[in-house]
Formats: C-alpha cells, sequence, structure tokens
C-alpha cells in the first residue's frame, strides 16, 4: 500500500466504477421492493453504501506486487471480490460467487488526515494473489465496494499492482 509510482516492468491496474452494472442492480432491488417479491435464495442484492467495479486483465499471467490506497477523508471502505464470471444480463449475483478475503483499508474519524490508512496485511495480500490466480483465466473480473463511516467513492483512489510472469 503505497503512493508512490508503478515502476515501467509492473502493471497498475486501476478498480474502476461500473455505473451501468451498480444501476442494473439497484433497479433489481426496487423492482423486487416495488413488487413486494422476495430475493431468491442465496442471492446477494445490493445496499444502498455499495457499487461494482471491475478490473480489465490486458495479460493473465501477472503476479501480485502491492496495493495502491487513498482515502482522502475518514471512513471504511470494504472490497469483496466475485468469483466466477458473472454474466449480470443472465443470472443475478449469489453469495456464493463471493470471495475471501475481503479487503478492507479504512481510517477512523479522530484520525489526523495525515496517518496514514490502516488495513489487515495479511488479507490484503492474500486478496491481491487470489485476483492474480483469477486473471489467468478471464478478462475482467467484479468487485463489490462497500464505503462506510464517512468513506465515499469521490473520495477513493484504489489500484492494483502486477508484475508480468515472464
Amino acid at each position: 500500500m503505497e503512493n508512490t509510482t508503478a515502476p515501467s516492468n509492473t502493471l497498475e491496474l486501476v478498480f474502476k466504477e461500473d455505473t451501468a452494472l451498480t444501476e442494473m442492480m439497484r433497479l433489481r432491488v426496487s423492482s423486487l421492493q416495488r413488487s413486494g417479491q422476495k430475493r431468491q435464495d442465496g442471492e446477494r442484492l445490493l445496499l444502498p453504501h455499495e457499487a461494482v467495479y471491475r478490473l480489465d486483465f490486458p495479460t493473465q499471467e501477472l503476479h501480485f506486487s502491492r496495493w495502491f490506497f487513498s482515502l482522502s477523508v475518514h471512513g471504511r471502505v470494504t472490497i469483496t471480490g466475485i468469483s466466477q464470471h458473472w454474466t449480470p444480463d443472465l443470472t443475478h449475483l449469489m453469495t456464493r460467487q463471493l470471495l475471501e478475503p475481503i479487503g478492507t483499508f479504512w481510517r477512523n474519524a479522530n484520525d489526523p488526515e495525515e496517518t496514514p490508512l490502516k488495513w489487515l496485511e495479511a488479507d490484503m495480500q492474500e486478496f491481491g494473489e487470489r485476483i492474480a490466480e483469477l486473471a489467468k483465466v478471464r478478462k475482467v473480473m467484479y468487485f463489490l465496494f462497500a464505503f462506510k463511516d464517512g468513506a465515499e467513492a469521490a473520495n477513493l483512489n484504489c489500484s492494483v499492482e502486477f508484475t508480468p510472469e515472464e
């Protein structure tokens, strides 16, 4: 987790919000609410403080290096990977498709602005390695980002650095 720039032999991939997919999932929630129906057994509905993000992999042979993460305010951001190539136009998101461990970064409300972000290092390392492993079989991967305790998408910059396999 650094704020430096990536060396030239590395590949830094930025998480991008997928606004169309986030909106489609929000429409699913509102449709269920309007009709009074319940979600399917095991279905994972998008919560109001969540959004769908994606990583696009230009190459599939990658080794995880490190995270780049900045949050300009206090708050907590949780990142949950989605394990299979999910086709939201054909299937609903199911809880069994969510990866563990999740990634969590935070800054407490009483921490000064210049205080470095906190995170669970072992979980973030394993999470980055899982992303690299899954990149071997796909060109895009989806994630749920949850913004809590004052964090918002506008205050977030998040990317992950990989080194290409040789």
